[in-house]
């Protein structure tokens, strides 16, 4: 698992964070306001961005700007500025958008969410306390957990038809520098489960234009059969079918929720641990400092405390 030695070398020591929330975005046509939630560093400057997308999940509270806490504190605590949006999907808001146009799964909304949000990241700067003129606004990544990841893939490139329209669809936001896929959905044609035809624009991602560094994080114990038969290698699929540079990181022993990062103690994860938790945190973290830091060498020396722990976390494919 993580070695504290190792991580503290290659980041730094954690420092506290400040969370803020709810930041209220007006948007026009949006059935409600979008919500988020800033947390960042208590200190420093020049600090880059994650965009993190939620997933869903049995839980009221976390597929909102109230979960992820274990990773985005971690985030937070080793310099990024984390911006989390709830979701129109958001179970917190099913009642007030249930019959609003691209319901239930909003999957168009999702990715417009985000660039709204770096529209309007100069303010959101200014209209947290002790946050503004500390942002590289040149330095934005986006990061997302399983529909989050999906969400994720289409900023990064990824296209998907119109289910609806039957339009090929582009989500490409070029602000954004480098991401990271957790758990997220593979391909399309092997969807045999229920959940395709809850969101049936899964179907159809394609992954041959997500041109943009990407890190893709799956757990080898992630069986969706909700979805698929596949098994846990559907989950790789971000990194096997999309061109490179792309990266992937299996996490061995790790379900889903890869050890616990959608809440503490919650009932989405089956295969709780603090430690692989923190090695996500640490993992990622390199990764995107290394990819909006040219020459930086946190990746590499990451990846070699990987290879060098007689008991890693996972392995790491690379092309």
């Amino acid at each position: 698992m993580i070695d504290p030695v190792a991580a503290a070398a290659t980041l730094g020591a954690p420092v506290p964070v400040l969370s803020y929330s709810p930041l209220v975005l007006p948007v026009p046509g949006r059935p409600v306001d979008l919500q988020v939630r800033v947390t960042a560093p208590e200190s420093g400057t020049g600090l880059p961005v994650i965009l993190f997308s939620h997933g869903g999940g049995p839980s009221n509270n976390l597929s909102s700007l109230n979960g992820y806490a274990p990773l985005v504190n971690f985030w937070a605590a080793h310099g990024f500025v984390v911006i989390q949006p709830t979701h129109l999907t958001s179970k917190t808001l099913s009642h007030l958008v249930a019959g609003a146009p691209g319901a239930p799964s909003f999957w168009r909304s999702r990715s417009e969410d985000m660039s709204y949000i770096l529209d309007r990241l100069e303010m959101i700067e200014k209209a947290v306390p002790l946050l503004a003129g500390r942002i590289d606004h040149s330095k934005v990544t986006v990061a997302g957990h399983s529909f989050g990841g999906f969400t994720s893939s289409l900023l990064l490139g990824a296209q998907v038809t119109d289910p609806d329209a039957g339009e090929e669809v582009s989500l490409l936001e070029p602000r954004i520098k480098a991401g990271v896929l957790l758990a997220s959905p593979g391909r399309g044609n092997v969807i045999t489960g229920p959940m395709g035809n809850m969101v049936p624009v899964f179907r159809t991602l394609d992954f041959s234009t997500m041109t943009t560094p990407a890190l893709v994080v799956a757990g080898d114990q992630d069986d969706s059969r909700h979805f698929t038969d596949m098994g846990p290698d559907w989950h790789a699929d971000p990194y096997v079918l999309a061109p490179s540079p792309k990266t992937l990181l299996t996490l061995f022993g790790a379900g889903h929720a890869l050890g616990g990062i959608p809440g503490y103690d919650v009932v989405e994860t089956t295969d709780e641990s603090p430690e692989r938790v923190a090695s996500v945190g640490w993992l990622t973290s390199a990764y995107l400092l290394s990819q909006l830091e040219p020459g930086a060498n946190t990746w590499q020396t990451s990846l070699e405390a990987l290879e060098a722990d007689p008991t890693p976390v996972g392995r790491v494919e690379v092309k």
